[in-house]
């Protein structure tokens, strides 16, 4: 449909009454969805559009059929909304810090075992009031002063195996895996799982770079670099390497002429670096480790472990919102595993994406179309209507006794992901959402309340669009703007 036809359509909208005068139809909600899904711009995309009248029920308007999109990160709703019902707001994931053998003096004869609960922000950067400004690990120190422990005679042990050991879902793509936000979810999680690595650049277009060092020190770790410089001025370099792989390459570009540039991967063995960083604070103690770093195995011969110390995470609410304001992949991974931890016992992301269908399917939620891949909408192997997003939105506003605190975990524009658009077309928090973006994906989901104060739940997908993703963003931004008009 070109400008003529759509002005042309927009003329239709006009009646004409006995009387023979013009006289503007009404201008509803279906009216402006249809309009919108044959615009140019969208000629070659798939579209989903669900909206409903959060008070009454009312189905506003829908493309129809509802197909099956990938929703990107607006798939995080439905993992957060899941973790919230099921553990409750005031839930925190514990990580323990104990001793087998026995003390005797100041001697440990035993190992000392860092014990993960699953925790997705221990360490956070996101927290650094709840864990770094009184570190956690000078916590765990003072428990071992507090036990007059000077020398351990065994190893530094880590068990991580509250989650399966595959840590990165199985549809992952190569891309991904290296990069920050293609941080995989272990039982023993520390510090984001991400480092930063450093570069330095040369003055001119399409030279080598350099790496100067990363933070923090990965022991092992090996680069291939093959990222050059560029006179493109923004971070264009991807790393890649497997989970617990020591080799790692980065392709790419950065800016030309830069001392110290920085970006952001993945950590390969996060366990391996929190025990690390803990022997070095040990050793800075003069508290002398005889052994070496293990990992724990799943299955294992038991041992009985002694508690030293504890460490509680944030509450969840507050992990959460996080999750969906900032799309934290690697925090959602985790809940997803742990919800799979408490029912069946066994932390994997496959357990874990049968008990959030399950959940909903006994909520009355229609699960046809319904395919879940992940818990963070990193796969493109996700899809789901947008209806089934609005109807657990639905549930969540009508029936859960947790409904408030979850819409206010939902960034208002322009804060978290919302920030492309702009906040004097949407005043006073009137829009709350999660939006979810990936190649030829952007999607929407969440609340928008209308000039004359209807609540509307929405759900907005695009998939395979031809035109860029800032000018998706404005198509979808001009859909609100005219549902919040309605």
């Amino acid at each position: 449909m070109n400008k003529v036809q759509l002005l042309l359509a927009c003329l239709l909208l006009f009646s004409v009454n006995n009387t023979g005068k013009a006289q503007p139809a009404k201008w509803s909600l279906k009216n402006k969805v249809d309009l919108w899904t044959n615009n140019p711009a969208l000629q070659h995309a798939t579209i989903g559009v669900y909206l409903q009248d959060s008070e009454t029920g009312e189905v506003l308007a829908h493309t129809d059929p509802q197909l099956s999109l990938v929703p990107g990160s607006t798939l995080k709703l439905i993992t957060t909304a899941t973790a919230l019902e099921m553990l409750g707001p005031d839930f925190r994931f514990e990580t323990q810090l104990a001793y087998s053998g026995q003390i005797k003096n100041d001697t440990l004869f035993g190992d000392l075992v860092i014990v993960g609960g699953g925790d997705p922000a221990l360490g956070s950067s996101y927290f650094k009031e709840h864990y770094l400004e009184k570190h956690f690990l000078n916590d765990w120190i003072k428990a071992l002063q507090q036990k007059n422990i000077v020398h351990i005679t065994g190893n530094l042990v880590t068990d991580a195996t509250i989650f399966e050991d595959q840590m990165i879902p199985n549809t992952w793509i190569w891309e991904d895996l290296g990069n920050y936000y293609g941080a995989g979810a272990c039982g023993l999680s520390a510090f984001d799982n991400l480092y930063k690595i450093h570069f330095t650049s040369p003055k001119q277009a399409g030279q080598p770079t350099r790496i100067k060092y990363t933070e923090p020190f990965i022991p092992g770790l090996e680069f291939e670099n093959q990222v050059k410089s560029s006179d493109i001025n923004r971070d264009q370099a991807y790393v890649f390497g497997a989970p617990r792989s020591t080799k790692h390459t980065i392709r790419g570009t950065i800016p030309k002429g830069k001392n110290d540039f920085v970006i952001k991967a993945s950590v390969p063995n996060p366990p391996f670096l929190l025990a690390w960083e803990f022997k070095n604070r040990m050793a800075e103690k003069e508290i002398d480790l005889d052994g070496f770093i293990q990992h724990q195995k799943r299955n294992a011969e038991h041992v009985t472990l002694h508690p030293l110390a504890q460490t509680v995470s944030p509450k969840l609410i507050e992990i959460i919102r996080v999750t969906n304001h900032e799309s934290v992949n690697l925090f959602a991974e985790h809940l997803l595993k742990y919800l799979a931890w408490l029912t069946y016992g066994e932390g994997s992301t496959k357990k874990g994406i049968d008990v959030i269908a399950d959940f909903w399917e006994k909520r009355g939620i229609g699960l046809d179309g319904f395919f879940l891949a992940d818990g963070s909408g990193l796969s493109h192997f996700n899809a789901i209507t947008a209806r089934q997003v609005v109807d657990i939105l639905y549930y969540m506003k009508t029936q859960s006794t947790k409904g408030n605190l979850f819409f206010d975990s939902l960034p208002y524009v322009p804060n978290g992901t919302l920030y492309f658009f702009n906040p004097l077309n949407f005043p006073g928090k009137s829009l709350r959402a999660k939006s979810g973006s990936m190649t030829r994906v952007r999607c929407y989901a969440g609340e928008i309340i209308t000039r004359n104060n209807q609540q509307v739940l929405f759900a907005i997908f695009l998939n395979n669009f031809s035109c860029s993703q800032t000018e998706a963003i404005k198509l979808v931004e001009d859909l609100l703007v005219r549902i919040a008009e309605n």
